[in-house]
């Protein structure tokens, strides 16, 4: 992959690749924060209190689960914080592939970008 994108770069005059350059990809901590942003930003805040939500009930409940005498009790602890836990996993996963998702729609972006450079450059706008 890198190879192509050498290639790519080879092509690109000065111009273009600082308008390119301009466009890069954001770090981590700023794509995370990115989900915040936008559309789907009230689904990504509902989801992400959400999973905390669920984590400090699942603490207490494994917590509750470990200081309780009665096995059956235990094991009723034992299974909502399971629960819980699992909401969190889930959570956590909708928003990584939201993250993704995003990614993938800032690469698809760059390429149209590179295509109406390449489209003036030759003149063969519509």
């Amino acid at each position: 992959m890198s190879k192509f994108d050498d290639l790519i770069g080879q092509a690109l005059t000065e111009e273009d690749r600082a308008l390119l350059a301009s466009h890069a990809e954001p770090g981590y901590l700023a794509q995370a924060f990115g989900l915040f942003r936008g559309p789907m930003a009230w689904v990504m805040w509902l989801v992400n209190v959400t999973n905390g939500v669920s984590f400090l009930i699942g603490v207490y409940a494994l917590w509750q689960m470990t200081n309780t005498v009665d096995a059956v009790l235990a094991v009723k602890w034992g299974i909502g914080a399971l629960f819980l836990f699992q909401i969190t996993t889930l959570c956590k996963t909708f928003m990584g592939n939201r993250m993704e998702v995003n990614r993938m729609l800032r690469e698809i972006k760059r390429v149209e970008l590179q295509l109406s450079l390449l489209r003036t450059e030759t003149g063969t706008s519509k």
